[in-house]
């Protein structure tokens, strides 16, 4: 009697062990988190301690998604999930972190978390003036190049955390920092298409650091900014016409009517003259093209590198032919650089698309925003 009372009593508190230690539900999320622009990515809820993050769009046309498992870190030790059915496991609010793209700067600064970022390839390109402060005192350290991202350094420095970006499934960079158990996560920020989509992505960064509800804030004043701006847009008593792009040896590119870019015009209450094309990313076409459709347009936004008409007049006669050209009704962000040459539209803008959308209603409607003071699109000199 007392050695079955015993028995009882041991798979009694053995039970009760196990099911603290797998309280997690480990493959059905109970709670799905609704992003409202970002399609590239999903965060779900399992119970208190389980976050996952899908990337469902890592770069275009992917086939695969990936999928990672954020548990606090001092669950770590009570909580099992199989590892085969993630990328990666990771241990939060994460300590050290290395990010390869410059679009991710602004959401970590403004989650107050530079203090995190302990490396960074190419970091000449970055234009954060608080980011480049750490660089200087040697706190965010060179890793070479994305494309060769020196993955000697990455190991000494141990981040708990990589964050990447790829065009592709191939990158041996990553595939080396995974293997030394450090986890590396996708970043999609850059294939999103409308502007908001891009900013919806700092809620991306929020749960490795446990900084959700601020980054829903921090979302929350820039969708409420850009909305009311593209709302005033609608006040103008008349619609512009408008190109974009430039030429590289005999192609002009310039953005598909369907991109980032283009949005930005059609919200700001103007008509890019190639909103009408599929394309989601560039087009790209010949010179006698794009003069037989833009020739007149009353703005040109984003002429590539070009920061002067001296140096636009130098470059091709056939740039002379275009209406805003000879009117000097030409924009570019290419001369709004960073300390040390970065281009801050590229580091920035996708991050605060309401600062983009204000400046071309400033450019496109003057009258609508009298007291506007150009941040990235300023007329070529």
């Amino acid at each position: 009697m007392k050695q079955s009372l015993f028995f009882i009593i041991l798979f009694l508190l053995f039970s009760c062990k196990e099911s603290e230690k797998n309280q997690i539900p480990t493959e059905t999320p109970n709670k799905s988190f609704a992003l409202s622009y970002a399609n590239g990515f999903t965060i779900e809820k399992s119970g208190e301690d389980l976050t996952l993050i899908k990337i469902t769009s890592p770069w275009p046309n992917a086939e695969s998604v990936f999928t990672y498992a954020l548990i606090p870190r001092d669950r770590m030790n009570v909580i099992t999930l199989n590892k085969d059915a993630y990328d990666a496991i990771i241990p939060v609010p994460v300590e050290n972190i290395v990010v390869t793209s410059t679009t991710h700067i602004p959401a970590l600064e403004a989650l107050g978390l530079l203090d995190k970022l302990v490396g960074f390839p190419d970091t000449q390109y970055i234009s954060s003036e608080a980011a480049r402060e750490r660089i200087k005192k040697g706190q965010i350290k060179e890793l070479g190049t994305n494309e060769s991202l020196n993955t000697e350094m990455v190991l000494a420095l141990r981040p708990e955390l990589v964050v990447g970006f790829s065009i592709n499934a191939q990158n041996k960079a990553y595939e080396t920092i995974s293997l030394a158990h450090i986890p590396v996560v996708y970043n999609g920020d850059w294939t999103e298409k409308t502007p908001l989509g891009k900013a919806e992505w700092i809620k991306f960064f929020a749960p490795f650091f446990q900084k959700e509800k601020e980054a829903e804030a921090i979302f929350k004043e820039i969708e409420t900014a850009y909305l009311a701006a593209k709302e005033t847009a609608t006040n103008a008593d008349r619609v512009p016409t408008v190109m974009s792009g430039a030429m590289y040896k005999d192609v002009w590119y310039l953005p598909g009517g369907n991109s980032w870019a283009a949005q930005f015009i059609k919200d700001a209450n103007a008509n890019y003259l190639w909103q009408e094309t599929p394309e989601t990313g560039s087009l790209s076409l010949s010179w006698e093209s794009v003069l037989q459709t833009g020739e007149l347009a009353d703005f040109w936004i984003a002429p590539a590198q070009f920061t002067s008409y001296v140096d636009i007049k130098d470059a091709s006669p056939h740039y002379h032919q275009f209406k805003p050209f000879k009117e000097k009704q030409m924009y570019t962000f290419a001369d709004t650089l960073g300390e040390t040459g970065g281009l801050l539209y590229y580091e920035l803008a996708p991050q605060r698309p309401d600062l983009v959308l204000k400046d071309l209603i400033h450019i496109f409607h003057p009258e609508l925003l009298p007291n506007h003071k150009a941040f990235f699109f300023k007329p070529l000199d």
